[in-house]
């Protein structure tokens, strides 16, 4: 192989982007030509320009309020990109790496012309939609490889050959950003939560954690335009609290994490499943204990009393309590800290990049 080509629909600052970030930034540290095509805009994958051998390949794309419009863009992106693929028909040494199972159009194309087609399958399809379901079929019949992120989220498929797992990372400069001291953050009392504006993902449950507990102080960060914010603060009526800070879409989110407590995962179950939880990993590489829910590959990075708890979203409550726990034992939550940041060694980027070259 002389050339990756890589597939992302939207450059965004969320956790699949992120990853292949990582991912493309290490491989081209060592000489490999990349393609990577996607959305125009700021997003994690926008610094990948910085180096010689990366040529970004864009075009426009964005979510609109109206499904049905969101789905025609998604469609018009999905034709385009069929046809830009088209362009690699005689460069025979080239591997096509589809990142999520959106780009569906790029991975036909791949496979039309002989290509070997990686996906990096972040998604649980299986608990979405018929439409999820439908690509998430797609992609077993075009793959030639399957990369999934947890083996909760590989249990789902039917097909076992040529599927591995490999659980996400953090990189290194991401985690030299990190301070971790459990003594301070413990002192702090603040909780923090990174997520979307989605109803499944538990913004509204964050704020009703912040209203009920004046004494901690909350953040939450979301991957959404301050526009998008306010219109979503207006809608459900939600009132001003002292004790709750909110951000907009960030393009660096270590210096949250340094003056946190612990990090909640509100994602509801019932909903949604959480394929891996980057939020957690770097949450646990600054020693920060965190709260996820009960199921998915999120489930399988946190151990119940020793790095943080598993409490679904239903039960608030239990959330609340926990929480107070937490931040009213010192000797717990230091060990809980400790805890989290030795297990966050076990997610290494190094070797998450080794695997992932070996599978192309």
């Amino acid at each position: 192989m002389n050339k990756l080509v890589c597939f992302h629909l939207f450059n965004d600052y969320s956790g699949s982007p992120k990853v292949l970030r990582m991912l493309l930034g290490e491989l081209a540290e060592k000489g490999m030509q990349i393609d990577v095509v996607t959305s125009r805009g700021e997003g994690a994958l926008s610094d990948l320009q910085k180096y010689e051998n990366v040529r970004m390949h864009t075009y426009a794309y964005r979510f609109s309020d109206n499904p049905l419009v969101t789905m025609a863009r998604y469609f018009g992106v999905q034709i385009y990109t069929f046809f830009f693929a088209l362009r690699y028909l005689f460069n025979r040494n080239t591997t096509f790496y589809i990142n999520t199972i959106l780009p569906v159009g790029a991975a036909l194309a791949g496979r039309l012309t002989g290509k070997q087609v990686i996906y990096h399958y972040h998604e649980n399809a299986f608990a979405k939609g018929a439409f999820y379901k439908l690509l998430a079929r797609a992609m077993q019949a075009l793959a030639s490889e399957i990369v999934c992120v947890s083996a909760y989220q590989c249990s789902f498929l039917n097909r076992k050959e040529n599927v591995i797992v490999v659980p996400n990372a953090v990189s290194e400069a991401f985690v030299m950003r990190l301070s971790p001291n459990p003594s301070e953050a413990f002192a702090r009392r603040c909780i923090l939560m990174l997520g979307s504006l989605k109803r499944y993902k538990g913004a509204l449950e964050f704020i009703e954690l912040a209203r009920r507990m004046k004494e901690y102080q909350f953040e939450l960060v979301l991957n959404e335009t301050p526009e998008n914010i306010a219109v979503f603060w207006k809608e459900n009526g939600i009132e001003q609290l002292e004790n709750l800070a909110v951000y907009p879409r960030q393009n660096d989110v270590a210096p949250f994490y340094n003056r946190a407590s612990m990090v909640l995962n509100l994602t509801d179950k019932n909903q949604a499943i959480e394929t891996f939880g980057l939020t957690a990993l770097e949450a646990m590489s600054a020693a920060l204990p965190v709260i996820v829910p009960t199921v998915g590959g999120i489930a399988e990075m946190v151990e119940d009393g020793y790095n943080g708890y598993k409490i679904d979203v239903q039960e608030l409550s239990k959330v609340e309590e926990c929480i107070k726990k937490i931040l009213s034992d010192k000797g717990l939550y230091i060990q809980l800290s400790e805890n989290a940041l030795m297990c966050s060694k076990r997610y290494d980027l190094q070797a998450m990049t080794e695997r992932i070259v070996a599978c192309i």
